[in-house]
Parts: C-alpha cells; structure tokens; sequence
C-alpha cells in the first residue's frame, strides 16, 4: 500500500480499471486468460482467471475471516506485470485487494505469498486508506510551515537562512510523510501476525519475503523495485517483525505439499500465459517433470499452434487427474483458438460438468457453440451464455457474455435482444454514450411493457439520459 501516490502513477487508473476498462479482444482466447487493460496500458492489464483465483481464494479467505472480514467481499486483482521491478501489491478502496505476477513468481513458498496478503488485509482492516489522507495534510502542513519560515527568515534579513528553510521544505514534508507511511507499515506487519497465528499459520514467510529483499533498502532510489518504495523497510521494523513472529504458537508450522503445489501451479499458469513461449519452454524443460511444469509448457505449446504437442501433453495431464475441469478449459480454448470450435466443445462441456457454476468456463462454451455455425446449438449457446452472466457476482466475464448474447441473439433474427444485450454490455463497462445509444435501439424494436424492454428503458435512464432522450422516453411511454 503506498502512501506516496506520485511514486505510483498507475494506482487510480488500475483502480479504475475494475468496472470500466477496455477489454483486450473480442474473445477468451487460449493464449492468455481473460485481460481487462487500462487505456494507454498494453502490458499492464488485470488477469481474470478461474483456477488462478481459486488458488488466491483458497491462500487469502482464511486470511479475511482472522481480519473479521467476509471473504466475500474482498477482491484480488492479479496485475500483469511480471518484472521484479514492478512487483508490489497495495490496497484501494471497497476492500480491493491488487498483486502483481511479479510480485507472486517472486514468493518462494506459499507461506511467503500468503504473509504479504496478510500484510495488506492489515492496511484494509486498519482503514490506512482514510488515514493516509491524514498523512498527506501532515505532509503539507510541513511543507507550508517550512515555507513561511523561510520567507520569514528571509524577510527579516537573513536570506541565506531563508532559502535553506524554502530548498528544504520539501525533503520536510517528505520525511513527515515518510514517518507516517513506516508507522503504517509497522501497524500492518503486527497486524498480519495476528492474522496468520488466528488462521493456524506462521508469520515466518512474511519474514522471509523481506529479508529476501532486505539488500534493496541499499540501493538508490531508481534501481529500488516499486514494492519497496511503497512498503520501505527498515532495520527496525525487521526486527519487531521476527521478534513477535518467533514468539507464536505456529511460527513453526510449514506449508502442506497440497499447497506448494497450489502456488507452483499459479506461478507456472502467470509465466505460461505472460512470458514469451519459448521463455516458458526454457523456465519449465522436459527435463522438469512436475505437474506444473508439464501444464506449463502445454500452455506454451497451445500459444504456440502447436496443436498437437499441448493436446498430447493435456491427455496425459487428464488422465492423471481426471476430475481437474481446468485441463480440459485449456484444451478446449485451444481447440478454439485454432479455429477448431467442434473440436473444442466437448473439453469445454467436460469443464462445464465439473464446474457448473464457474461464469468464464459457462461463457467459453456459449462463445464455442455460437462458433460453431450451428443453429441447432444457438439456444444451449444462449442458456449457456445468460446462466454465465448470471453466476458472475464480480462482473469479470459479464461483458464477454452480453457481447456474445448479442451475437447469439442476431444470428437468430432477434434484433431487439440483440440490441438490448449490446446495451447491457456497454454498461458493464460503463460505458454510458453506447449503453443509451443501444439501449433506446433496443426500445425501438422489443414490445412495449415486456420486461426486457423495461430494462432497456432503465439503462437509459441511468446512462445520464439528455434532455431529448427523455423527451423521445415520454412520447414513446413508459418513462
């Protein structure tokens, strides 16, 4: 969590990224899972991915009930950023929670990453996100006070005085927001321990993942990774940290090899997906047999077109673990990428069985049917694709499956539905001009007083609607 907002620029636009971001393509694709990217931002978009956030799920909600919080509503976001010196995780308001791949290939063990999801639930649970706008009226009350020293010294003839009271009102302010942002840090650090002792785990990985990176509080500012910048340690705070940490019922305590594999699972899925194919191949060799190095280089294989080798690959990793719905969703968005729709839907109704509830496996195998040119299998797209929608309590893959409704509902001559689903996806991405613009399309088609043409009538009216449009509204009636 930073305290500086200048040192990270990126902070409110991935904030802001949640509910109103550009999505990049028109598709769930094989070759990475599903990216909604700020504007501006190719390379740092936020990766929705089921398995993924299962795995973060299963690390974090025992985390959340310790800190009193419904794990329910709590949200971690995985930024694709996966350079050391873009790790960090921090904190933004209505309890979202942002990692970066960097910083979680960077996590050794399970227990490490773990610890610094305990570190922000601290900042989340203490409320610093209020209290750091304390801190920045401390910072600028002493940077005003060492001003007007300044031009008061100046003023009362000794100039010199005064202008190193004005050149060092900055580094003043500084320091006091520093102060501030180390008692913060301090106060999510014992708060963490608390958390992990409550949950049955050691504050021991926590403890790790700083001394790791211990060295970095040496080098100068430019060479430091973002995360230290944001969560500045000190020999102090180390200290404090290892002395009530040893002093717990579970500082012993160790991961469970069902939990080594779990993150080594998410590591590998992070490189598979961004880093280069043939940068996957070379982190995980033939040579590296282990579950999930061989799914990672069936993913690099997939992105690669080499549709054989990864089907090969997924057989075997299926038949070891034949109740895994994540196998075959990566073979059936293979398939379908390789512009082989008929070959990827049994995979993807495979996936759907083991997961009936899961929102992006749901959408996939609507958008694979739709695919498919079939209008036999436009009514199962549909089911399949409004079941998905309606299962999607984060809103992560809703406006993929309002974009293939109205795909789905055009290839079957229902324009007002169609119409109306392109309305509904624009308001998930709040986009309010195109949600209005369809929405009153849609009015003009659906009957009049039936429920659909009820809700396009409301996206209108929420999509601040002009003068003119309420007008039209009330000619047309119903507003």
């Amino acid at each position: 969590m930073s305290n500086r907002p200048s040192r990270r620029p990126g902070r409110k636009a991935l904030a802001a990224a949640i509910g109103a971001a550009a999505l990049v393509g028109a598709a769930l694709s094989p070759t990475a899972p599903v990216i909604a990217q700020e504007q501006g931002s190719p390379t740092q978009g936020l990766i929705s991915d089921t398995e993924m956030d299962e795995i973060v799920r299963q690390d974090t909600d025992p985390i959340y009930r310790a800190a009193d919080l419904n794990p329910k509503s709590v949200r971690v976001y995985i930024v694709g950023d996966i350079t050391q010196e873009g790790m960090n995780s921090f904190v933004t308001g209505g309890q979202n929670m942002f990692v970066t791949g960097g910083l979680i290939l960077a996590a050794k063990t399970p227990n490490q990453l773990i610890g610094v999801f305990a570190h922000e639930t601290g900042h989340m649970a203490g409320g610093h996100l209020i209290r750091e706008q304390e801190g920045e009226r401390q910072s600028l009350a002493t940077y005003l006070l060492t001003l007007g020293l300044g031009i008061a010294a100046a003023a009362a003839g000794a100039p010199d005085a005064g202008g190193a009271l004005m050149y060092s009102a900055g580094e003043f302010a500084y320091l006091t927001q520093a102060g501030f942002t180390r008692t913060q840090e301090a106060s999510a650090d014992q708060a963490a321990i608390t958390y992990l002792e409550k949950s049955g785990q050691s504050a021991r990985g926590l403890l790790e993942f700083f001394e790791n990176f211990r060295y970095e509080e040496v080098f100068s500012e430019a060479k430091r990774y973002r995360y230290f910048d944001d969560h500045p340690l000190t020999d102090d705070r180390i200290e404090a940290l290892r002395t009530r940490a040893q002093q717990q019922a579970h500082w012993s305590e160790t991961d469970t090899p069902e939990a080594i594999e779990r993150h080594q699972i998410l590591q590998a899925k992070i490189r598979a997906y961004l880093e280069q194919p043939d940068e996957v191949l070379t982190d995980y060799p033939q040579t590296s047999t282990s579950f999930a190095a061989r799914y990672a280089r069936a993913i690099a294989y997939a992105r690669m077109f080499e549709v054989d080798k990864a089907s090969k690959l997924l057989d075997v990793l299926s038949a070891e673990r034949p109740n895994d719905p994540y196998i075959y969703q990566v073979k059936g968005q293979m398939f379908f990428d390789a512009g082989r729709p008929a070959d990827a839907e049994a995979p993807l109704r495979k996936a759907v069985q083991m997961k009936p509830t899961a929102p992006e496996l749901l959408i996939l195998l609507g958008q694979t049917l739709i695919a498919e040119n079939n209008p036999a299998k436009l009514d199962e797209a549909i089911l399949s694709l409004k079941k998905g929608v309606a299962v999607d309590p984060d809103g992560q893959f809703t406006p993929f499956g309002w974009l293939y409704l109205s795909q789905a509902y055009d290839a079957k001559g229902q324009e007002g539905l169609a119409r109306l689903a392109a309305a509904e996806e624009n308001f998930a991405l709040g986009q309010a001009a195109d949600a209005k613009m369809f929405a009153m399309r849609a009015r003009m088609v659906l009957p009049k007083g039936t429920p659909e043409w009820r809700r396009a009538t409301d996206i209108v009216l929420v999509s601040k609607p002009t003068k003119e449009d309420l007008h039209l509204l009330a000619q047309q009636g119903g507003a």
